[in-house]
């Protein structure tokens, strides 16, 4: 079906009255790629993700809007992780050990938050 044809490929230039065959038929099928990858992404993305993501007509576009809203989100949840982590106090309400495992979920989070932002 070659959905994901407008996301691997560049928008072909605008057909007009004098494109050629070869030319219209590319950018009817980049066209059609691109709607189709526009209808499933909207249809499977939560609401939340959907409604701060701005409008787009273009996929790539799109999922660059929808990456750099995660960036983001990656920041803010990492910003309170370290924030979590440094103020973190020994109560004994709960004991060491699980006051020791609170501290490795959180060092844990982090770590898999800097591996994803190395890819």
């Amino acid at each position: 079906m070659d959905i994901d044809y407008a996301i691997r490929k560049d928008e072909p230039p605008v057909i007009t009255e004098t494109s050629e065959p070869d030319d219209v038929d590319l950018y009817e099928r980049w066209e059609r790629s691109n709607r189709l990858s526009m209808m499933l992404i909207k249809t499977k993305i939560s609401a939340g993700i959907r409604a701060s993501v701005d409008q787009h007509d273009n996929v790539r576009e799109l999922l660059r809007a929808i990456d750099e809203q995660f960036v983001k989100s990656d920041k803010a949840l990492a910003s309170t992780l370290i924030i979590q982590f440094s103020t973190m106090r020994f109560t004994g309400a709960r004991g060491v050990r699980e006051h020791i495992m609170r501290m490795r979920d959180i060092a844990a989070q982090l770590k898999s938050l800097e591996r994803r932002r190395d890819y």
